[in-house]
């Protein structure tokens, strides 16, 4: 008799997880993803900010399961699901199922405004890492070039948008990449004065964490120069601009940090979804109707865990990890004639880097900030990534950064010279400025330089 068939979409935290889980089950695993690697998300920002390289935080998906034998890897993009026919359609072909695990995670949320990607890149895989980590290089590039002083500042300002670990975590380090890896590299440019800006449509910063530790990160920030500004949304991102409202910030450089939805594989199974784009599913994970169909990590819409009353659980590396460890666990404990409870989630607190030697954290018994919590984020992330060789090289290259302020991945890679890019002819037009984007626009930054020079002298 052929043994039952798990077809798992998505080799994430949550997808790799789950083949983990069901090593020793009588089961055969197929696990499909449109790419061949496994990639650390909490340190892509270090990609896109010069810090790390691509290979430092992916691994090949086969190599991972290399000793699995029950588990097969396939390169493919699924374009639909047959529920009911238990089939999935690729590009490379179709791939039945016996049992369907949809671990393919989420995408970059513009909010109705998908027309803003052009302009507003996020950063959710190494493509969109090594296209922000290539836009941010090139503006100082062209503004080395730029005789205009207006046009200098345009490209020599950096907007990110959104206030969550991610945008707070980009902010920190395109500000420690202008005032210290890049401090020495340009003749006719000092690197110190760019301007980095963070938005934030809430009332704080890292709202998921206590007001006290939002506090301290915005603090951390503006050390580092950073602009914070909350309560602000975005109204229009353009060629060259941003609009905050009627305010119009020039810029050649947005970063989008401000939320995600739910991967368009959701939609294909044709059942409910949250405005997110999430899809809701039942205690075990299961999707309601179909027992034998799973949607976890970020693709899930999760309200029955009695700490968040009702709310979804967040979208975070750590449901998706306990969640691919609880569905492959059922699946066998199912298989055995067993029963399971529903899943549970076990919050072990959150964190979040603002810069060299601050970060804070946040468990339930314990609120930390500064250098100790800095230490802790990097114990913990260097744990997590997998495989001895990228521990090594991650952790090779933060202790040679620390000691040197230098960033060895200053590569720009798939461009062209005629693409550099170019300041706009329309000067900064702002209507209900505040007084710290006038025209000593980088006087916060020049001061936050000063104080690193001082500090590495």
């Amino acid at each position: 008799m052929a043994r039952p068939r798990v077809v798992i979409v998505g080799g994430g935290f949550g997808g790799l997880q789950t083949a983990k889980a069901l090593a020793d089950a009588p089961v055969d695993v197929t696990l499909v993803d449109r790419t061949n690697h496994h990639l650390f998300q909490p340190l892509l920002y270090q990609v896109a900010t010069s810090g790390l390289s691509p290979a430092d935080i992916a691994s090949p998906i086969r190599a991972v399961l290399a000793k699995q034998r029950n588990v097969e890897v396939l390169l493919a993009e699924v374009t639909d699901i047959d529920l009911d026919g238990k089939r999935l359609e690729t590009r490379q072909g179709p791939l039945d199922f016996d049992m369907l695990v949809l671990a393919a995670g989420a995408r970059t949320n513009y909010f109705g405004h998908d027309e803003w990607a052009r302009n507003a890149p996020g950063l959710k895989d190494v493509d969109d890492a090594l296209e922000i980590r290539r836009k941010i290089l090139l503006a100082f590039e062209a503004a080395e070039r730029e005789s205009d002083a207006a046009l200098r500042r345009q490209l020599l300002t950096f907007v990110v948008v959104g206030g969550g670990p991610t945008g707070v975590e980009l902010a920190g380090a395109i500000a420690e990449l202008s005032r210290h890896a890049l401090l020495k590299d340009f003749r006719r440019i000092d690197p110190a004065a760019a301007k980095v800006l963070l938005l934030e449509g809430g009332e704080r910063i890292l709202s998921s964490f206590s007001p006290a530790l939002s506090e301290a990160a915005t603090r951390g920030l503006e050390r580092l120069g950073v602009e914070v500004r909350t309560s602000t949304f975005v109204t229009r991102v353009g060629d060259g601009e941003i609009y905050l409202g009627e305010q119009r910030v020039a810029t050649t450089t947005v970063l989008w940090a401000a939320g995600v939805a739910g991967s368009p594989l959701g939609r294909k199974l044709g059942v409910p979804l949250d405005r997110g784009g999430r899809v809701i599913v039942g205690e075990d994970c299961s999707v309601p109707g179909h027992p034998d169909v799973f949607v976890i990590g970020d693709l899930a819409c999760f309200t029955h865990d009695p700490q968040t009353e009702g709310a979804a659980l967040a979208g975070v590396a750590q449901v998706a990890l306990q969640q691919g460890a609880y569905v492959g666990a059922l699946i066998g404990a199912r298989l055995d004639g067993q029963q399971k409870d529903g899943f549970r989630y076990r919050d072990k607190g959150q964190m979040a880097t603002i810069g060299r030697r601050s970060a804070v954290v946040q468990t339930k018994r314990l609120a930390v900030t500064g250098l100790f919590a800095w230490m802790m984020w990097l114990f913990i992330h260097v744990l997590f990534l997998i495989g001895f060789r990228n521990r090594a090289s991650v952790l090779f290259n933060w202790t040679w950064q620390y000691y040197s302020f230098q960033r060895g991945a200053r590569l720009i890679t798939g461009h062209r010279l005629e693409a550099l890019p170019r300041g706009t002819e329309q000067q900064v037009v702002e209507h209900n400025s505040e007084p710290r984007l006038d025209a000593d626009w980088s006087r916060p930054s020049r001061e936050a330089a000063e104080r690193a020079r001082v500090r590495r002298s």
